[in-house]
């Protein structure tokens, strides 16, 4: 007789790009996975992964497994919650995917103030640099930062977040002087891959002009921002980047905000929630704890001056 943690267990495989990947999420190692699954198999009787080169790939048993599972888990989890709603208690296990520079800075301690007040419940929070294409069924919160695309979950705002094109005073000083967004095509830009979008079109607008787009070619790129903010700062080129990771570099003049009266396309940040599962008790407690850490804008409060953002409308 299959149990809730089987199904739990064989969705995390079914989410997953290979057994490693599996043992990974579930913080177990490799052959403990491939044993419990050798063991689900031998249990129902069928087999329900088929490995080949290009990874894990389910079965039709595994695919009725795991589509039945996740009806199962979900019917539950609506029992326990609808059952918890009866009491004051937040409960239950609360799973949230994040960015990682984001979720280490904002997210994680949002999550240790929300284990504070709610010690009945538990929390899995799992950094990725793509949060929003993991599965919507496996997170309950996805905090997002970019574009978003086509999504069939539930958004809603957290705080207010813009692009600024910017980079260090010694790069500025020994290059020609950036006076419209055309010009940047003639700078050494660096570019960061991330959330599938198309990096190197650089979109501008102000109230006074029409809109400008511009194809960058750029010089360096990765998808880790912390290295790229490190190139800027090392004076190796322009880079775009979201202002909440740039703040304290502008306020302190490291970094220098370069067209100042153009504005990029606004990223806000935003939470991304299953529009099947709808607004738990917990999601509910640990977005406004998200809303209270970030209220008043901290990218945006600067007590020693410096940084602020433009008031391009």
């Amino acid at each position: 007789m299959l149990s809730s943690e089987d199904f739990l267990f064989f969705g995390v495989i079914a989410g997953s790009a290979s057994l490693a990947d599996a043992s990974r999420r579930l913080n177990v190692s490799a052959p403990a996975v491939t044993q419990r699954l050798k063991a689900l198999e031998q249990r129902v009787g069928v087999r329900l992964i088929d490995r080949s080169s290009r990874g894990l790939m389910l079965t039709d048993e595994g695919e009725l497994l795991a589509a039945q599972g996740s009806a199962i888990v979900d019917a539950i989890e609506q029992l326990d919650e609808r059952l918890g709603q009866r009491s004051t208690s937040v409960r239950g296990k609360l799973r949230i995917a994040a960015p990682y520079g984001f979720g280490r800075e904002f997210v994680a301690p949002a999550v240790s103030e929300f284990v504070r007040l709610h010690p009945e419940a538990t929390v899995a929070l799992e950094l990725s640099d793509h949060p929003a294409s993991l599965s919507s069924d496996s997170w309950d919160v996805v905090i997002h930062i970019g574009s978003l695309h086509g999504t069939t979950r539930l958004v809603t705002t957290l705080a207010p977040n813009r692009r600024i094109v910017c980079a260090s005073p010694a790069y500025l000083r020994d290059h020609p002087v950036i006076k419209a967004p055309v010009d940047l095509q003639q700078c050494r830009c660096l570019a960061l891959r991330e959330n599938d979008e198309d990096v190197t079109l650089w979109r501008f607008s102000r109230p006074d002009s029409s809109p400008e787009t511009i194809r960058i070619k750029p010089f360096m790129s990765t998808n880790d921002g912390a290295i790229m903010r490190g190139w800027a700062l090392a004076g190796l080129g322009v880079i775009m980047r979201s202002e909440w990771d740039l703040a304290d570099d502008l306020a302190t003049g490291k970094l220098v905000q370069i067209l100042p009266d153009w504005r990029a396309p606004d990223v806000d940040v935003v939470a991304l929630l299953s529009a099947r599962h709808g607004r738990s008790r917990r999601i509910t407690a640990f977005l406004d704890i998200m809303r209270r850490h970030l209220h008043p804008v901290p990218w945006r409060v600067r007590p020693s001056g410096g940084y602020s953002a433009p008031p391009v409308p």
